[in-house]
């Protein structure tokens, strides 16, 4: 299935609203996967007590969020462009909601790959080493795996 606010035809599946939980019923998914979508709504929180609502017992949601990031204009102009994440703001949002042993939270990035991130440069320019080196202090790209309990 593949969500939408607003009905652009195929491959929208479903029309919904991730803030407002409207044409999301409970229980649905087993898996939700969620990519590059969070900075653009403004109440993130809402957003993430729909997921889990979303999601059946046992069910996970799989979260990307930017960290260092640049402003897609047409985007911010359409929806808005709210937020830049770490680590730790992903973590405390998602352990807000989902259990905090159930949330799973890495970061990825260096200061090559921001650079190279915000020049435009492609990831094919950059070496695997180059890529998959973590530095702190320059995440780029956040995931989480947030895990609703399975029936006891």
């Amino acid at each position: 299935d593949v969500l939408h606010v607003a009905d652009s035809g195929p491959p929208v599946t479903i029309l919904g609203d991730l803030t407002s939980g409207t044409g999301l019923a409970s229980n649905l998914f087993d898996c939700a996967i969620v990519t590059q979508t969070l900075q653009f709504i403004y109440d993130v929180h809402a957003v993430i007590r729909t997921l889990n609502r979303t999601l059946r017992p046992g069910g996970v949601v799989l979260v990307t969020v930017p960290a260092i990031t640049k402003v897609s204009p047409e985007d911010a102009r359409r929806w808005g462009q709210y937020w830049s994440f770490t680590s730790r703001s992903a973590r405390s949002l998602f352990e807000e909601v989902f259990e905090p042993q159930r949330v799973i939270v890495e970061a990825g990035g260096n200061v090559l790959a921001a650079t190279a991130f915000l020049w435009g440069i492609a990831a094919e320019e950059l070496t695997a080493a180059e890529l998959e080196h973590v530095d702190e202090t320059y995440e780029t790209l956040v995931g989480v795996r947030a895990q609703k309990p399975p029936v006891q």
